[in-house]
């Protein structure tokens, strides 16, 4: 029913990549479900040869000029292949996002156009060893000599690392500066300086290629430097649009295709001489799940057109990825439950998407982050004066009540 929020061409692109995600072999995912594989590079330049990266971006450097709206659906049929592969597909949107808005006309020539023809694979380092929500505490140093930046510090949980030809960083250039004007953003070639480490199994979402860095007096061009220096703040919240509305849009993916599975057992599986969807403790389960799977899909879709719109969109993406990603945990959970104990064993994937969700909430800022900005940006809203509002507490049934209104 969601189609009616996309045009046509939107329409298209969905069918397009449904049918590119059909073609991914069942072998490759459990190879990297196995760890097997550690980065499917395959995998990326089938989508490039099909024009199915970076869809956002500009036609000139390889993209096709749509907007959140067929990005987002996009995404959701890519989440059917689980968090490993729809993180590494929307690497490029993220990365991208970055590059195409800051970025100079060389860095989109010699980066952002032969990422999206699959020639270079991208990595984004954010997280340190000491701290991962403290973003701004980053201890990494970029010092400036000459014409260069020499990076040392450390990242760790880079997604899509082992694979990747160049990773977006980000440093210290003002270490002394507060907080928010302390750090800078750089593209940073991989070489022998760069050390990439496996040093970590993942719960679920594995195959994604994730790893540690280590920087030791890497040499990193002035030119490299991704918007202004000292300006990282700039980059790093302009990125949390593509970082949370990807996240939101591959959780509808991996959701549906929970329910869809448990939906289609429950109507095979008999137990007491009915088949199990007959039992209002399955369909029920079934029925809440796809109200919250719907609800979450209109959040996102309306959050996807909120910032085609250009509009300040902060509270929203963190709105979507929290509801997104909290649905998908309930959703694995029900799904489970419907199928009972077949439902915990490998034979359905229903336990790799009940892994790979956990991770939902975690990454690209906590759910409680999501929290924090969420409230903070709601009373900045309900607290501005709106005389064009109704002045609703006037309508209260005690007309002289309002000495009983006491704040201190």
């Amino acid at each position: 029913m969601f189609e009616i929020l996309l045009t046509e061409e939107e329409r298209r692109l969905k069918e397009e990549v449904r049918a590119f995600v059909k073609g991914v072999p069942s072998s490759l995912i459990r190879a990297m479900d196995r760890d097997e594989v550690r980065y499917p590079r395959d995998f990326m330049e089938g989508l490039a040869s099909q024009n199915l990266l970076g869809l956002r971006f500009p036609k000139e450097y390889g993209g096709r000029g749509i907007k959140w709206s067929g990005e987002v659906a996009a995404i959701e049929e890519v989440g059917l292949l689980g968090s490993g592969m729809t993180c590494l597909y929307s690497l490029v949107s993220i990365v991208g996002e970055a590059i195409h808005c800051f970025g100079t006309p060389e860095q989109k020539e010699k980066y952002l156009k032969p990422t999206l023809e699959g020639k270079l694979c991208c990595a984004e380092a954010l997280t340190e060893p000491r701290g991962g929500s403290d973003f701004f505490g980053a201890t990494t140093m970029a010092k400036k000599d000459g014409e260069y930046y020499y990076l040392n510090g450390q990242k760790r949980f880079v997604v899509g690392a082992e694979g990747a030809d160049y990773f977006l960083v980000y440093a210290k250039t003002a270490p002394e500066a507060e907080p928010h004007r302390s750090i800078s953003c750089f593209l940073v070639e991989r070489d022998r300086s760069v050390e990439v480490k496996h040093v970590y199994g993942l719960l679920g979402s594995r195959g994604g290629g994730t790893g540690r860095l280590y920087f030791q007096d890497t040499r990193v061009p002035s030119k490299n430097l991704v918007g202004p220096e000292n300006g990282g703040a700039l980059v790093f919240n302009r990125m949390m649009i593509p970082e949370r509305l990807t996240t939101a849009a591959g959780a509808l993916g991996m959701a549906r295709c929970c329910l869809e599975i448990a939906t289609r057992y429950s109507d095979r599986r008999k137990a007491f001489g009915e088949r199990i969807r007959r039992f209002e403790a399955v369909s029920f389960k079934v029925a809440d799940s796809i109200s919250k799977l719907d609800a979450a899909r209109s959040l996102v879709y309306v959050t996807a057109r909120h910032v085609d719109e250009g509009l300040d969109s902060r509270r929203l993406v963190s709105e979507a990825k929290k509801i997104s990603t909290e649905m998908l945990w309930e959703v694995v959970n029900h799904s489970m439950q419907v199928m009972g104990g077949i439902g915990y064993t490998n034979v359905y994937p229903i336990e790799r998407f009940f892994r790979d969700a956990r991770l939902q909430m975690i990454w690209t800022g906590t759910n409680e982050i999501m929290d924090l900005l969420i409230q903070h940006e709601f009373y900045k809203e309900t607290l501005e004066e709106r005389k064009e509002e109704r002045d609703v507490e006037k309508d209260a049934g005690d007309l002289d009540g309002e000495e009983e209104k006491v704040y201190e």
